[in-house]
C-alpha cells in the first residue's frame, strides 16, 4: 500500500523496496526517493540526505525536504517497518534490529557517500546509530527534536510515562487514535486538516497502529531495558566518534517530549554543534516552522559542502587547495607549497548549469561542455602562438565566452589582463598599453580600440562566432602542452578602479589567486550547489573552479546602476541562485525598481541566502530595503580592495556578526567610534594601523591599539604580489615587507572590528589636526533635507579648512539661490550642518549630484570636488558673497 494523493507529496518521489531486514528476511518497504527525478534532469548525485522518522509520523514528515532539494542533492526517506506505508510486522523491533534495518535498506537503494542524517524523535537514536556504522561516509548530521539519553536529575516527560504505562499503550496507542493525534495537535499554528489527515493515514486501523505502541514499549525507562545498552553506547560514541562531524541541532522549544534539556545534553555530548532555535515551535519543528527546512538546506551545502563531499578537495585555480597552516614566524597563515598547475573547471557535476546569460540572446552552459569548451580553445590558442607566461589581455564580454576565455588562458599558463570597460574607454586603453600584453583576444570592436589606443598585442578576434570557430579548430588539434608548475608564477593582472589616480595593475601569482578562492569560499561558505547571480563580472570568473552555477543578469555590464529589480530576479530564477553579488549602485537602482517585479519575480527572490556588495560604502537603511525585497538573504559588504579581497566583512543590518545587539538605536547601523564598521578580519588576514602625523600623513609604525586613527595595513596570503610594472608604487605600499598598505583610514574598536573612515588622500588637514571624512558626512546625512553628502579640504596643508558638499532631496533648480554664481546653502542649512558636523566647517556648498568612478557609480570622487569648491570659493565673487552671507565666513585663500 502506497499514500494516495496526499497535500505536498509528489507521487514521483513514492515507491516500493525489497529488502532484507536485520535478519535477512526480505521486507516490503516505502520509501519517498528523488533518485529518479535526478537521473531524468541529467543530475549526477553530489550526495544524499537520510531522513529518518520517529513515532508516530512517517515519511511524510520530510515532504519538504525532497521538494527543496538542491540539484543534485537525493533525498531518501523511508517508512520504518510497521510504520508508514511499510509493511506490517507480527513482532516488535528493538531499537537495535531497526538500526541494522536501516542499513540494510541503504545498501539495498545503493546509498554512498557523501550521506547526510536527518533525523527526528526516535528517528534520532536509529539514524544515529545507523550513521555511526557510516563514518567513512558521514559527511554531516542534523537532529530535530530527539534525545539520546535520560538526563539523570530529570524525570522522564509526563505524556511518555503515562503511554508507556500497561494501562495505558494499548488504549492510546494502538486501540484509538489517540496518541497518532497527538503528534500534530502540539503543531502551532495548527495544520490544516488535510494535512493532520495525512500524518494520520497509514494509521487507520488498530492493526496498522500496533508498531507505534511497541515503539512506545522500547522506550528504556530502566536499565534493564532489552535497548537500554544499545542507546547507552550510541551516546556514549556520539563525543569521540561525531567530534569532527558538521552537526546541526534545530529545536523547537515547546515540545511537550523533547524539552530543552534534551537539547542540552545532545550540546554536551556535541559541543561543535551548530544550534537553530524557533522559540514558539514545539515538536514537529518543521511543520510549526517550514521555513526550517530552507535552514536546514543552507546548512547542508554551507557547512557540510566543502567538506564532506566525497572528501574531494575543491578545484582552485591552478589546481592547488588552500592551507590554513601558518608560514614559521609569519603570523599569517599561508597556503601550502602550491603546485601551481593550470586551473581547471570543476566538472564533478558535468551536466549541471555553469553559466547562464540573461541577454536578448541568452545561452546557458554546462561544467562539463564549458570544460571542453575551454581545453579546444586553449588548443587554438597555443597553435597562434600564445604560449606560458605570456600576458593575454582579455576584452570581451561578461558570460560564457570570457570564461571560456580566460580558463583557456589559465589552462596555457598565460597570465590573464583584465581591464573592465567599466574603466572608460581612454583608461582602459591606458592600462592595458601599461600592461603590454603579448596578445589581445577580445571582440571586433575592443581590438578597434585596442587599436586605436595603441595597445601591443597580436589580435585575435573573439566574438562568440569567432569563439565557435576556435573551438571546433582546437578540438581537432592536440591538446596544449601542460605549463610547469609555480605557484611563485604571475597568474593575472587585475586593475584597480582608479577612483582615486590612475588605475593601477596588481600582479596576483597562482599561489595567491589560489589563496584568494580559498578565503572566498570559505568566509563566506561558498559549496559547490550554491549558484550566482553576479552582476559585477570579475567575481564570477571563480566561479566555474568552485562548482559555482553562475548567471549574468541583463544589464549593461559597464553601468552596474542597469541592473533593475525584474533582471535581478530573472537571473536568480533562471539558476535557482542562493548568492547575489552587486555593487551599491546595482542594488540603489534594484531597490528602485522594485514595484515592477512580477509576483513571480518576487517570489524568485525569496531564495538568496547571502547578498554581497562591495567597492565602496553601503548605506544601511539601502541594505534594509534590499532585505524587504531577499528577505532570507544577509547582506554582507566585504571589505577590500582590487589589492586584497576580502579583508573584513559584516552584515551591516545586524551589527558585529558575534554580537548582533551591538548598534545605534537612533541609526540601525553599529555603534561605534564613527565611520563604515566593516566588521572583524576574516581567518587568514592581519590587519594594523599606521597612525596619522599632525598632518594627516601615515607613519611608518604599525599598531593594532584601539582607537587610533591611521592608514589600514593588510597582510594575508592573498594579497597582491606587486604593483605591475609600478615599483615605486609597490615600494611605497609594502611597508613594511609582506604588509600591504590600503590607502584607507580608519580604527580598530575594543571589539576587534575595524572602521573605514575615508581615503587618506581625501583626509583633510586642519589647523587643529586631521578630519576623516565618513563620520563627518554621515551626521549630515542625518539631517532631513539632506539626500547625500561630502567633505573636502580647502587649502594647503596643516592649514585647510573643512568645505560641506551637500546634495539637497531637492534640485538647486527648484528654488535655492545662488549667490555670486556659487551655490550656497541658506542660513538655516548651513547652520544645522555646523551644528550636527562635529568640526569646524568653513562653507557649505549645494550641488545636484556628487561625482562618483565609472566602474562602481559609487566612490565619491573627493579629488574632483575638492577642486570643484577650491575654484569656486578662491573666486573673488564668490568670495565676497560668501563672506556677506550670515554664518558662512570666507575659506583661507591660497597665495
Amino acid at each position: 500500500m502506497t499514500p494516495r494523493a496526499t497535500p505536498g507529496l509528489d507521487p514521483a518521489w513514492s515507491r516500493t523496496v525489497r529488502s532484507p531486514d536485520a535478519e535477512g528476511v526480505p521486507r516490503t518497504w516505502h520509501v519517498l526517493d528523488n533518485l529518479a527525478q535526478l537521473q531524468e534532469r541529467g543530475e549526477q548525485v553530489v550526495g544524499t540526505v537520510v531522513c529518518v522518522h520517529g513515532n508516530p509520523t512517517w515519511s511524510y514528515l520530510w515532504r519538504r525536504v525532497l521538494a527543496q532539494a538542491p540539484p543534485g542533492w537525493r533525498v531518501v526517506a523511508p517508512d520504518h517497518l510497521g510504520m508508514g506505508w511499510s509493511e506490517r510486522l507480527t513482532d516488535p523491533r528493538g531499537l537495535g534490529q531497526r538500526i541494522a534495518d536501516l542499513d540494510a535498506l541503504t545498501t539495498t537503494l545503493g546509498v554512498s557517500g557523501p550521506v547526510v542524517l536527518l533525523a527526528h524523535d526516535w528517528g534520532g537514536p536509529i539514524g544515529l546509530g545507523w550513521a555511526l556504522r557510516q563514518r567513512t561516509d558521514l559527511a554531516g548530521v542534523v537532529l530535530t527534536n530527539t534525545a539520546v539519553h535520560q538526563p539523570s536529575d530529570a524525570a522522564f516527560p509526563a505524556a511518555i510515562r503515562v503511554a508507556h504505562s500497561s494501562a495505558m499503550l494499548d488504549l492510546v496507542c494502538r486501540r484509538t487514535p489517540a496518541f497518532v493525534r497527538a503528534a500534530t495537535a502540539t503543531c502551532r499554528p495548527a495544520l490544516p486538516a488535510p494535512v493532520r489527515d495525512a500524518f494520520a493515514a497509514p494509521y487507520a486501523t488498530a492493526g496498522r497502529r500496533q508498531a507505534g505502541a511497541d515503539f512506545v514499549a522500547d522506550i528504556p525507562f530502566r536499565s534493564g531495558h532489552p535497548s537500554a545498552p544499545v542507546l547507552d553506547d550510541i551516546a556514549g560514541r556520539l563525543s569521540s566518534e561525531l567530534a569532527d562531524v558538521p552537526t546541526l541541532l534545530v529545536w523547537g522549544p515547546r515540545d511537550p517530549v523533547f524539552s530543552q534539556r534534551y537539547l542540552e545534553d545532545l550540546l554536551r555530548r556535541l559541543p561543535h554543534a551548530d544550534v537553530h532555535r524557533y522559540q514558539d515551535a514545539s515538536h514537529l519543528v518543521l511543520e510549526d516552522r517550514p521555513e526550517g527546512v530552507d535552514l536546514i538546506w543552507s546548512w547542508i551545502e554551507g557547512s557540510v559542502g566543502a567538506a564532506g563531499l566525497s572528501g574531494d578537495p575543491i578545484i582552485l585555480p591552478f589546481g592547488a587547495e588552500a592551507s590554513r597552516d601558518e608560514a614559521p614566524g609569519s603570523g599569517v597563515k599561508q597556503p601550502d607549497s602550491a603546485p601551481g598547475v593550470p586551473i581547471r573547471v570543476d566538472t564533478t557535476h558535468p551536466d549541471d548549469t555553469s553559466i547562464a546569460e540573461l541577454t536578448d540572446h541568452g545561452r546557458t552552459i554546462t561544467f562539463g561542455a564549458l570544460a571542453e569548451r575551454v581545453a579546444a580553445v586553449a588548443a587554438a590558442l597555443h597553435a597562434r602562438g600564445v604560449r606560458e607566461g605570456d600576458r593575454v589581455a582579455v576584452l570581451v564580454p561578461p558570460g560564457i565566452d570570457l570564461t571560456t576565455l580566460v580558463y583557456a588562458v589559465w589552462r596555457l599558463g598565460g597570465v590573464i589582463v583584465v581591464a573592465d570597460a567599466g574603466l572608460g574607454l581612454r583608461r582602459l586603453g591606458g592600462a592595458l598599453r601599461g600592461a603590454g600584453p603579448d596578445h589581445v583576444v577580445g571582440i571586433g570592436k575592443a581590438l578597434l580600440l585596442a587599436r586605436g589606443t595603441r595597445v601591443p598585442g597580436q589580435r585575435i578576434r573573439f566574438d562568440t562566432a569567432d569563439a565557435d570557430t576556435l573551438a571546433l579548430e582546437g578540438a581537432a588539434l592536440p591538446p596544449a602542452p601542460e605549463p610547469a608548475a609555480d605557484a611563485e608564477a604571475d597568474g593575472a593582472i587585475l586593475f584597480t578602479s582608479g577612483a582615486t589616480g590612475p588605475p593601477k595593475g596588481v600582479i596576483y601569482t597562482r599561489g595567491r589567486l589560489e589563496a584568494q578562492v580559498a578565503l572566498l569560499r570559505d568566509t563566506f561558505d561558498l559549496v559547490p550547489g550554491d549558484r550566482l547571480v553576479a552582476a559585477f563580472a570579475p567575481f564570477a570568473l571563480y566561479g566555474p573552479a568552485l562548482g559555482l552555477g553562475s548567471a549574468v543578469p541583463d544589464m549593461d555590464v559597464t553601468a552596474p546602476h542597469t541592473l533593475t529589480a525584474a533582471a535581478l530576479a530573472e537571473a536568480v530564477a533562471a539558476v535557482r541562485a542562493s548568492v547575489v553579488f552587486a555593487s551599491p549602485a546595482a542594488l540603489r537602482n534594484v531597490v528602485a525598481t522594485a514595484d515592477d517585479l512580477t509576483r513571480r519575480q518576487a517570489h524568485a527572490l525569496q531564495r538568496p541566502r547571502l547578498v554581497l556588495s562591495a567597492g565602496a560604502p553601503v548605506p544601511v537603511a539601502l541594505l534594509h530595503r534590499v532585505r524587504a525585497l531577499l528577505p532570507h538573504a544577509a547582506t554582507h559588504t566585504p571589505y577590500g580592495m582590487t589589492e586584497a579581497l576580502p579583508v573584513a566583512t559584516i552584515d551591516p543590518t545586524t551589527g558585529d556578526p558575534t554580537d548582533t545587539t551591538d548598534t545605534d538605536p537612533a541609526t540601525g547601523e553599529p555603534d561605534g567610534p564613527g565611520g563604515v564598521c566593516v566588521g572583524i578580519p576574516v581567518d587568514r588576514v592581519e590587519v594594523r594601523i599606521a597612525p596619522l602625523d599632525a598632518e594627516g600623513r601615515a607613519g611608518d609604525g604599525l599598531t593594532d591599539e584601539v582607537g587610533v586613527t591611521g592608514e589600514i595595513v593588510v597582510r594575508g596570503p592573498h594579497t597582491k604580489a606587486r604593483y605591475d610594472r609600478l615599483w615605486g608604487t609597490q615600494q611605497a605600499s609594502e611597508r613594511p615587507a609582506g604588509w600591504h598598505r590600503t590607502g584607507d583610514v580608519g580604527e580598530l574598536d575594543d571589539r576587534g572590528r575595524l572602521w573605514v573612515q575615508g581615503r587618506l588622500v581625501h583626509v583633510v588637514s586642519t589647523p587643529d589636526g586631521p578630519v576623516t571624512p565618513y563620520a563627518v558626512e554621515h551626521r549630515i546625512e542625518r539631517l532631513d533635507g539632506v539626500s547625500a553628502a561630502a567633505v573636502v579640504g580647502v587649502g594647503p596643508r596643516g592649514t585647510q579648512q573643512v568645505v560641506a558638499v551637500v546634495v539637497p532631496e531637492e534640485r538647486i533648480a527648484s528654488g535655492l539661490r545662488r549667490l555670486g554664481g556659487t551655490p550656497l546653502a541658506g542660513a538655516d542649512l548651513a547652520a544645522r550642518v555646523r551644528e550636527t558636523a562635529g568640526v569646524p566647517v568653513a562653507a557649505v556648498l549645494l550641488r545636484d549630484w556628487l561625482p562618483v568612478d565609472v566602474r562602481h557609480a559609487s566612490k565619491v570622487d573627493r579629488g574632483a570636488l575638492a577642486v570643484w569648491a577650491t575654484r569656486l570659493l578662491h573666486d573673488r565673487p564668490a568670495a565676497r558673497a560668501l563672506a556677506r552671507r550670515s554664518g558662512q565666513a570666507p575659506a583661507t585663500k591660497s597665495r
